[in-house]
């Protein structure tokens, strides 16, 4: 890393752990076959691609996973609750460690998101950290269903660029998907990609980031 004067976060699996084994286990037990191919990690059914970017609500994504298990029957609980089983939490230090890169570099986060768990991950906020948003981390927080475009499309990538106007190359991107990164990539930007080995206080201390804990 060279020059770096702007950080790009992820949320998923590089602030936020992720699990996206126990939501195929869910979608499993609520009847939806070849859950590998429905939703996974590098790719899924365009239902949650349309979700992402607050094309559909919430109702419509239920009424969507209803149709492809063909089970009418489910209850709006049922599938949030299948849905919110990916969310598992803020590892301890995660939060201090995004105050210490604020206070050295412009911080954004842009993250794929949707309006059920972006409802869950707010309620989790405040009762574990007695927190409002994650506004206070960051310069500016971004969430795909808001905006209405998600990753790994360029434009995304592009709105935050121009709009905090960041040189691609003083900024870094840090995300733990492959596909979002290539984009990155391609627009200029400097990126990790966070692998299951690492850590977000890993990263920052071993690449140079922070240099003091």
């Amino acid at each position: 890393m060279r020059n770096i004067k702007n950080v790009i976060f992820d949320y998923g699996n590089v602030i936020f752990q992720i699990d996206f084994r126990k939501t195929q286990h869910s979608f499993t037990e609520l009847g939806i076959n070849n859950v590998e191919s429905f939703f996974a990690h590098t790719g899924h059914d365009p239902l949650f691609d349309e979700f992402e970017k607050g094309d559909i609500s919430a109702a419509e994504f239920r009424n969507g996973i209803r149709k492809i298990t063909a089970c009418p029957h489910l209850t709006d609980t049922e599938i949030d609750q299948a849905w919110n089983t990916l969310l598992i939490g803020v590892p301890p230090g995660n939060h201090e460690t995004l105050l210490k890169v604020k206070n050295r570099y412009r911080t954004f986060l842009l993250s794929n998101n949707n309006e059920i768990h972006y409802s869950w991950i707010l309620n989790y906020l405040k009762d574990e950290y007695q927190l409002e948003s994650n506004e206070g981390f960051f310069e500016k927080d971004y969430y795909s269903h808001l905006m209405g475009m998600r990753k790994p499309d360029k434009d995304i990538f592009e709105f935050v660029l121009d709009t905090h106007k960041l040189n691609p190359s003083e900024t870094i991107f840090i995300d733990d998907s492959p596909q979002h990164i290539k984009t990155a990539k391609n627009l200029g930007l400097q990126t990790y990609l966070m692998t299951g080995e690492d850590s977000l206080q890993k990263f920052v201390y071993n690449s140079g980031l922070l240099t003091e804990k």
